[in-house]
């Protein structure tokens, strides 16, 4: 998938799906009504745009995802590394941790990562 980046409503909308999936794209429409206000027209325009990025798929009115929620996300986070800190994980932590605080438990989660890892 080529941007990983999703707008507001395209981010709800597509939580709406992982929550719910499989669902029919008739019921996507209804809840898209009553959670968004949407049309029809509006609910299939934003779906054909997800599918199209390799998110979801509609197959005889069945909607799923094609990737997991947590999936996406850990695309998200690459791309955002590669492309603001050249690929570096540790540049990327030197970073956040400049300006947030890790806390005692953090810490703990990071190391035993890496020593997973090792392993």
């Amino acid at each position: 998938m080529d941007n990983c980046r999703l707008g507001e409503m395209e981010e709800k909308f597509a939580d709406l799906i992982w929550e719910r999936q499989p669902v029919g794209s008739g019921e996507l429409v209804r809840l898209c009504a009553e959670r968004f206000g949407w049309k029809k027209s509006t609910t299939y325009t934003m779906l054909k745009r997800l599918c199209a990025r390799g998110l979801f798929e509609n197959n005889g009115g069945t909607v799923k995802a094609l990737l997991k929620r947590e999936e996406f996300h850990a695309m998200q986070g690459e791309e955002l590394i590669e492309k603001s800190f050249d690929g570096s994980l540790p540049r990327f932590l030197a970073a956040f941790t400049r300006r947030n605080r890790l806390s005692q438990d953090e810490v703990e989660a990071l190391k035993k990562l890496i020593d997973e890892y090792k392993e």
